[in-house]
């Protein structure tokens, strides 16, 4: 863990950078026009150690989407459980899902995809959103699958080369421990980026990492605002999924001073620490990647 004085200098660093490439403006997102669906219901045949399908708990599936008429969703986050292969089984539902996009923008969780699932898919999404997971050990250790960061980052280029994609980084996303996530930023360095959205790693019962911590909010804000120097002109945004109450509180008021774009659900400390910053704030109720 870094000194409390070299933190308050990245953070430093990194507000100013944000100021010579973006307005003094924030985002605070509430995604409730955005309805979450899983294309697999509760199934994952993954079972990863930070999520084993409690997630996928407070999604709606498919076909209840496709049923439900006159609600106040615009778009829709479309993912679901992975199978063996890390894939998401999207294009198994692909008469479903043309359906659902003529009702509103797609934005999809793929897991890893060959160069035409890509395409296919890029017929239906306004946006992917891509989970980078850092490193083989953290790949092998939650996933458990026997693939590798460059089948990953081949996954995106595929992604890229059809559509927006969103890369997502969980930061402590190894049992709260903050392993590759570094590495995902050097190798996003060399690749085409539209934006960057942080997410941190929670404990959450039933699953592997139960009995985990999240990482110290101020590794997480050291984490972000290294990638905000070492992004300067790319919009970061701080999304849903990050511990609650006093920790989310923290964290959020780091975030802001690291210079992050959009803060979705942010705390109420949040709005105090932009208002004292200056910042303007917009709102918006869909998901932060659409």
């Amino acid at each position: 863990m870094t000194g409390k004085s070299e933190l308050e200098n990245l953070l430093n660093r990194a507000w100013e950078a944000r100021n010579l490439f973006f307005p003094g403006q924030v985002e605070f997102a509430a995604p409730n026009r955005t309805l979450p669906v899983s294309v697999t219901g509760h199934d994952c045949q993954l079972q990863c150690a930070h999520c084993n399908g409690v997630y996928l708990q407070n999604m709606v599936s498919l076909d209840k989407a496709l049923s439900h008429k006159g609600g106040r969703e615009k778009s829709y986050l479309v993912s679901g459980g992975s199978n063996k292969e890390g894939k998401v089984p999207l294009l198994d539902r692909w008469a479903e899902l043309e359906e659902l996009a003529a009702r509103g923008p797609l934005n999809l969780h793929t897991g890893l995809v060959n160069e035409e699932e890509a395409r296919r898919l890029s017929e239906i999404a306004s946006v992917v959103s891509f989970d980078l997971p850092g490193d083989n050990q953290t790949i092998s250790e939650v996933y458990g699958l026997k693939v590798t960061m460059d089948d990953y980052i081949r996954s995106y280029r595929f992604l890229q080369k059809y559509t927006r994609v969103i890369p997502h980084i969980c930061i402590g996303l190894n049992g709260g421990t903050i392993k590759g996530e570094y590495n995902t930023l050097r190798l996003l360095k060399q690749e085409a980026v539209e934006a960057i959205s942080m997410i941190i790693f929670r404990p959450t019962e039933g699953t592997g990492f139960s009995e985990c911590s999240s990482p110290d909010p101020e590794e997480a804000a050291y984490f972000i605002a290294t990638a905000r120097l070492m992004f300067p002109h790319i919009p970061l945004y701080l999304g849903c999924m990050r511990p609650s109450g006093r920790y989310r509180e923290i964290v959020d008021v780091l975030a802001l001073n690291a210079g992050v774009n959009k803060i979705v659900l942010p705390s109420p400390a949040a709005r105090v620490k932009a208002e004292e910053l200056g910042l303007t704030v917009s709102l918006s109720e869909e998901c932060c990647s659409l």
